[in-house]
């Protein structure tokens, strides 16, 4: 590896550790000031709440030991929603890319369901499942579901077609131009899919306990509301912040991966 190379990369990682530092940085002060302004009666502790008011719920959450149950029942809709919307997506995508002639006569109806607000649609859904774990899932799987089919049969559309035709002329089955071109191709646009599907995801779940939940996250947040804490519904926030990043972190470190395979 020669020194200018070298110095490149060195430049590369100092560039990102900059990055990173002014970003700790932002929220350090975003924290402090909130916390220096809500003792000062700047703001309304009552209304904004602060740091110490929402470490201090957390606390008491962890005492009494529920906390873990209201995250891990999120967690679990979450998780499940987001695969099932992910994968069941995928193949509908594959199916209407293997039927071109099924594809554009649904075309029109996935355009319509993709713009329909599906909150318009809870009562519906409520009504065939019940309530219960298997609404909320339900409502993440209706939210990303379109999303999913439409984002990743575009990239299915948008292969190079001078590598399709290579691929027909050796006549290649459309099984084998799924397996070697279409998908290994397409994973950009399915990592892509991933991230917008997990923010659907959590829209889908926490939409859902708020309508129907008896406990999880959405549930504290509603609660919180009804009874005036607001602490409670801020550390909640926070906690819904904190894990979407991770899980949004994960699926960085699985682009990075096929990336670096590549």
């Amino acid at each position: 590896m020669s020194n200018e190379h070298t110095l490149y990369l060195q430049n590369i990682k100092k560039r990102k550790r900059k990055i990173t530092f002014f970003r700790c940085l932002i929220l350090v002060i975003i924290i402090l000031f909130w916390e220096l302004f809500a003792r000062l009666n700047i703001i309304d502790p009552f209304l904004t709440s602060s740091p110490t008011r929402m470490v201090n719920s957390f606390l008491e959450f962890l005492r009494d030991g529920t906390l873990l149950t209201h995250i891990g029942i999120t967690l679990y809709e979450t998780i499940l929603g987001f695969l099932l919307g992910t994968l069941i997506g995928t193949l509908v995508a594959i199916l209407l890319w293997w039927f071109p002639k099924v594809s554009k006569v649904l075309d029109p109806y996935l355009v319509v369901l993709n713009a329909l607000p599906k909150v318009a649609l809870a009562p519906i859904i409520l009504f065939w499942i019940g309530n219960g774990t298997s609404a909320i899932i339900a409502m993440a799987l209706l939210i990303s579901i379109v999303t999913t089919i439409l984002s990743i049969l575009t990239g299915f559309n948008e292969i190079d077609p001078e590598k399709l035709l290579l691929m027909k002329t050796f006549q290649a089955s459309k099984l084998q131009i799924i397996r070697y071109l279409i998908l290994p191709a397409s994973v950009p646009v399915i990592i892509s899919t991933l991230k917008i599907n997990l923010g659907l995801s959590w829209v889908g779940v926490i939409m859902g306990e708020f309508l129907v939940a008896r406990e999880g996250l959405g549930f504290l947040i509603v609660y919180g509301g009804q009874i005036s804490q607001l602490d409670m519904v801020m550390m909640s926030i926070v906690i819904l912040s904190i894990i979407a990043f991770l899980m949004y972190k994960g699926i960085s470190i699985l682009e990075a991966y096929f990336v670096n395979k590549k």
